[in-house]
């Protein structure tokens, strides 16, 4: 199975004949494996020589980049090989009918619930207040009338489960969400976990016939993609929110792995090293697929939301969002 390849350090990335080597600042080399390579995530100071975007674009290598405090700042996208114009329009179609979008935001935003209630199910001693209240909120997704008021609805689910975060997690202090900047620990690791999910699902949508400018939760707008976003909210709870769970009531993520400003708290480059080494393993690891009925790997679940997708937008079955029972 193809990995991603992630590059901290900083130096150049060349194409000598046909191979890709990274050259660090020490001068030292090393040969990129490009054929087991999913995608590359680089958080390092990187130069990319026009010869090796070449390489990379017959490869079929998406690359994604990050600055210094982990915010995502763009990908290379190689042009789409699986370009379908029947999906296309199919996905236009969703969009602009206002009632086919709207049940596709809501299926979203319901998966996102489900998953997240699940988490909170786990620590039920201390959640069961909260888990009441978002279940009156659910009631109202699919009676919802437009995309905003389904937002305000999401964001209101959104605002209870945050608030249990202080009940589950052993360590750290976290009163509320604040993203632009994120202000404590937690908001550093929500964000930059969200991040690297957003990314994922992006390389996931590269390989299928869907086009990541067309979304239906987050508006299809002057932003350069939009679908990864919708089809991430399904499995930020999954994902991200476990991962940050079990660093920080493992202490495994502690005080000196971040980095303060004035106003501003993000994961030092031990802190982002660690966070992306659980997270990676967490996309590697396996459930047993109910209706597959075999083993499959979170990452290849983000995949296998697309193809439903897929499915619903070419009328060969009703998308129905992926959500964990355990």
């Amino acid at each position: 199975m193809k990995r991603p390849l992630i590059i901290f350090k900083s130096g150049k990335i060349k194409r000598e004949e046909n191979t890709i080597v990274f050259i660090d600042e020490n001068g030292d080399k090393k040969f990129i494996p490009v054929e087991s390579i999913s995608e590359i995530e680089i958080f390092g100071e990187v130069e990319i020589n026009k010869r090796a975007l070449s390489f990379f674009t017959q490869k079929k290598i998406p690359i994604h980049f990050y600055n210094y405090y982990g915010y995502y700042i763009g990908s290379y996208y190689p042009r789409e090989h699986l370009n379908s114009g029947y999906v296309i329009l199919k996905q236009a179609q969703h969009y602009l009918d206002e009632n086919l979008r709207l049940f596709l935001a809501q299926s979203f935003v319901y998966g996102a619930y489900r998953n997240m209630r699940q988490n909170l199910k786990n620590y039920e001693t201390f959640t069961e207040n909260q888990i009441n209240n978002i279940d009156r909120l659910s009631e109202k997704i699919f009676k919802t009338t437009g995309v905003e008021e389904l937002m305000a609805i999401e964001g209101n689910i959104k605002d209870i489960y945050y608030s249990c975060f202080n009940s589950i997690l052993s360590e750290f202090s976290f009163e509320k969400r604040t993203k632009r900047p994120p202000e404590n620990e937690i908001n550093a690791m929500i964000s930059f976990g969200n991040t690297l999910l957003y990314t994922k699902t992006l390389s996931a949508i590269y390989s299928t016939h869907l086009d990541p400018r067309i979304g239906y939760l987050h508006q299809t707008n002057t932003r350069s993609f939009s679908l990864n976003l919708d089809i991430a909210e399904i499995f930020k709870p999954v994902i991200v929110d476990r991962t940050i769970f079990y660093l920080v009531n493992k202490n495994i993520i502690k005080k000196n792995h971040f980095s303060s400003e004035i106003g501003l708290c993000y994961l030092n480059e031990t802190g982002k090293r660690i966070f992306v080494n659980y997270f990676e393993n967490k996309l590697k690891s396996t459930i047993k697929h109910r209706k597959l009925n075999r083993k499959v790997s979170f990452q290849n679940l983000i995949k296998l939301e697309c193809y439903k997708l897929i499915k619903h937008l070419i009328s060969d079955e009703v998308y129905e969002p992926f959500v964990m029972r355990w």
